[in-house]
């Protein structure tokens, strides 16, 4: 009776998120429209100036000159309040969306072959990217030799990171999944401490200690506990702050090889994603996965193919929403909504995936995505 309350609970709270989303989109198609209209306005206006007297000509002149001004600051400011919310809300649903089709794929779908998964996902990335290259869309750093050594041992961790990721996801529930990632922020604060003698506050230690606590009793509540799938996730851990840890380092050099002297993000998210093809490809023959992947009879479902496109799709969609949002705020706002973006990610995960669960594992999951929060806002302090 206490699980179906409170599974009703958790459906109400995930269509509420579903109809905040919803209010955003239509905010965001009024405001478009209203500035379509505008221009049109100005447009128009233009065109009718010559056909007006000289005298007239001028009044007019005036008049349109003080409306195009007024309209273009009304616009610009309307840009400056929706920029912000429509960016984080796309960056917010396209991490939902990615999490969620993830899991289908490797659950509801019983696709046992995460590496393959990974390797698709990051050729249809490549095969955009590089589209939008040529077509001029987006500003791309031509690639050299020496680039691609300086960012080999990056990614190496990148692509062990995806394909931890994809088997802990296919093992563990969600919520569980965003809980066991607090773990990161540990290992990388321990690793700044100890690689670039960065300290933290009494705060930011006090937030950690919360967020092994909330791991440690989540794990131990877990009514679909999986050592499996834990391992994974404790591997992907480790190689996600490794991965950050060495970003750093790496980047100045990697600069400094480049004919431009620098490397945007769409060159690195480039970068990342070819690499990652050999790579993909080695070990899918190293572990005997293509023979499992020819033989499978999901291969055979258009719905699969689809889904698994789609997740691809959101992939990119992530690294480019993510890099609008950052640009639209700033690194403390980003990482705020980040924390707070596992809330949804989370109840969702639990409504449409049924995972069973108890009132103590409930705590443990709330309590640790508090903690990540409280994480965040400690940092900021």
């Amino acid at each position: 009776m206490a699980t179906s309350r409170l599974s009703s609970e958790m459906k109400r709270t995930y269509h509420r998120v579903i109809g905040f989303s919803h209010r955003v989109v239509i905010k965001y198609v009024t405001e478009t429209s209203v500035e379509i209209v505008t221009k049109l306005q100005i447009i128009v206006n233009s065109f009718l100036m010559p056909l007006k007297g000289s005298r007239g000509n001028r009044v007019m002149s005036e008049e349109d000159e003080l409306n195009v001004d007024t309209d273009e600051k009304r616009i610009q400011e309307s840009r400056v309040r929706s920029g912000p919310l429509i960016s984080g809300t796309a960056y917010c649903l396209s991490s939902c969306s990615m999490i969620l089709l993830n899991k289908v794929v490797l659950s509801s779908y019983a696709f046992n072959a995460g590496i393959s998964l990974m390797l698709y996902q990051n050729l249809i990335s490549s095969i955009i990217v590089i589209i939008l290259g040529l077509f001029g869309a987006v500003s791309l750093e031509k690639l050299n030799w020496k680039l691609v050594k300086v960012w080999i041992p990056v990614n190496l961790i990148f692509v062990g990171m995806l394909v931890s990721g994809m088997y802990s996801l296919k093992y563990i529930n969600i919520a569980m999944v965003t809980i066991l990632k607090n773990m990161t922020n540990i290992l990388t604060a321990v690793g700044e401490l100890y690689i670039f003698h960065k300290r933290q506050s009494q705060k930011v230690w006090t937030a950690m200690f919360l967020m092994i606590i909330s791991a440690v009793t989540g794990g131990i509540t877990d009514l679909s506990f999986d050592a499996t799938g834990y391992t994974w996730q404790l591997v992907n851990c480790v190689l996600t702050a490794s991965y950050s840890l060495t970003l750093r380092r790496v980047m100045d050099t990697a600069k400094s090889v480049t004919r431009s002297g620098s490397l945007n993000e769409v060159s690195m998210v480039l970068l990342n994603n070819l690499l990652s093809l050999p790579f993909g490809a080695f070990l899918i023959i190293i572990f005997d996965e293509w023979t499992y992947v020819i033989n499978a009879d999901v291969i055979k479902i258009p719905t699969f193919w689809a889904v698994e496109t789609v997740s691809g799709l959101l992939g990119l969609a992530i690294s480019f929403t993510s890099m609008w949002f950052l640009n639209q705020t700033g690194p403390t706002t980003y990482s705020l909504v980040g924390s707070l973006n596992k809330i949804p990610i989370s109840v969702a995960g639990l409504v449409l995936f049924n995972v069973p669960l108890s009132l103590p594992n409930l705590f443990s999951i709330l309590s640790g995505l508090f903690a990540g929060i409280f994480f965040v806002k400690a940092k900021m302090s």
